[in-house]
């Protein structure tokens, strides 16, 4: 199927062709037919699926092709509300993309900066908004912006906004929203609250899911080196190291722990910056633009923070911290391997963290490779691998020596492998604190 099979505006036709889109992902081939026909939604699917073209271009389509009854009328017609600001930006841009050709004006707001501009472009006229939650009430509340023109409304990374803490903002949101409108509503996973808010904002819909697993299979080859907590920072330089020339996205469970991660770094001559709720718009997205260009290599986020984040040819994922959601896993690995590049994700895995692991591998329905002896192992690790060794493949070599690390020969026994973690062995250079 291309996007010429789905019937669209040609405005919106060129649009695409212009971006160099021609075949729908999966979630875009699904949805896109359903929303056309003016169906509500629910869809379950990661960030980097395509999911924002899957709602965008239809709703494109649909007040394109109504333009010339409110050609005169820009007031607000179709919402899409998201969690984080990187997020929101990104979700602007691609409208931008996508309708350039259709006359259609959108916007973007989100809070931490003066709303003055904001007030400004909303003053001016938008037909499409996009707003994280709590600067969308707060506009509201001042009299700024309407719903009495909706005809759309989408609820984006839905799971993610109810773990920052705005369900209540959401809820107050929806109650606002006019009983008469088409609407959409993203998840990456589906826990009994997240299906508990669908049923309030959603009437009769249909509901695509593209499955978790689907990110993790063939192009992101996944390993696991088991680490103590004290060598985590040691182990992290070492894999940059050997890496100095790829961009590599380093995932923090904590905003305090990003930071501590950049100091580290920054201690091993290793440049990096952090992203998270804490930092500005401003140096989050001056972080942020710097990765994508290629000018920052190493970009230390929080699964929040991290929510926009689209980067061509991500060399590397390391999850410094295993997070305690499975589906966050998938989530994170799915930012490389993209389209048709290959990718790496490299896990740390401390004692603490191992019921996260076995949570993720029943989720994955795959055990990721263990990734043998390396210079920071201590005596808990070296177990671990040693017990989990037998139930290993032969086809995980392969993953073992695209990682770049952990090259040691797993037939060797465990008196010349105790000798060669003493020494340091030539292979593995030293790893400074990260």
């Amino acid at each position: 199927m291309t996007f010429k099979d789905l019937g669209l505006a040609e405005p919106i036709l060129k649009a695409l062709q212009d971006e160099g889109y021609t075949n729908p992902t999966p979630i875009q081939e699904q949805a896109i037919p359903i929303l056309l026909q003016g169906k509500d939604l629910l869809g379950v699917a990661q960030t980097g699926t395509g999911k924002t073209a899957a709602f965008g271009i239809p709703i494109l389509h649909h007040l394109y092709e109504g333009i010339s009854l409110r050609q005169h009328s820009r007031k607000v017609k179709a919402l899409v509300v998201t969690p984080t600001r990187e997020l929101a930006i990104q979700i602007g841009e691609s409208f931008t993309a996508y309708g350039k050709h259709t006359g259609l004006r959108n916007t973007v707001i989100f809070g931490g900066v003066k709303q003055s501009k904001q007030v400004n472009a909303l003053k001016a006229g938008v037909d499409i908004l996009v707003a994280t939650p709590g600067r969308l009430l707060d506009l509201m509340n001042q009299g700024f912006i309407s719903f009495r023109d909706l005809d759309f409304v989408v609820l984006d990374e839905a799971d993610q906004m109810l773990d920052m803490g705005f369900i209540h903002d959401i809820k107050k949101i929806i109650a606002k929203l006019p009983p008469k409108r088409q609407s959409l509503f993203f998840s990456a996973t589906m826990p009994k609250s997240i299906v508990e808010l669908s049923r309030k904002m959603l009437g009769e819909f249909e509901q695509v899911t593209i499955k978790p697993e689907q990110a993790t299979a063939e192009k992101v080859e996944q390993g696991i080196y088991f680490v103590s907590k004290a060598n985590k920072p040691k182990l992290l330089v070492h894999l940059l190291e050997q890496r100095p020339n790829d961009s590599v996205l380093v995932f923090s469970r904590t905003k305090h722990g990003a930071n501590k991660i950049v100091k580290k770094l920054e201690q091993a001559d290793i440049r990096s910056a952090a992203i998270h709720g804490n930092k500005s718009q401003a140096a989050r997205q001056k972080a942020l633009g710097a990765f994508k260009e290629g000018k920052l290599k190493v970009l230390v986020a929080t699964d929040i923070a991290a929510r926009g984040i689209d980067v061509e040819d991500l060399a590397l994922v390391v999850n410094y911290d295993l997070p305690n959601v499975s589906e966050t896993y998938v989530h994170r690995i799915g930012r490389t391997g993209r389209a048709n590049a290959s990718g790496i994700a490299l896990s740390f895995c401390m004692a603490e963290e191992r019921p996260y692991l076995r949570d993720i591998e029943k989720l994955i329905k795959q055990q990721v490779p263990r990734l043998g002896e390396h210079p920071f192992m201590d005596e808990a690790s070296e177990q671990e691998t040693a017990v989990r060794r037998p139930s290993q493949k032969p086809r995980n070599n392969q993953s073992r020596n695209n990682s770049g690390s952990g090259n040691a020969n797993r037939n060797k026994n465990r008196t010349r492998n105790t000798n060669r973690n003493s020494g340091g062995g030539n292979s593995r250079r030293r790893d400074s604190d990260s």
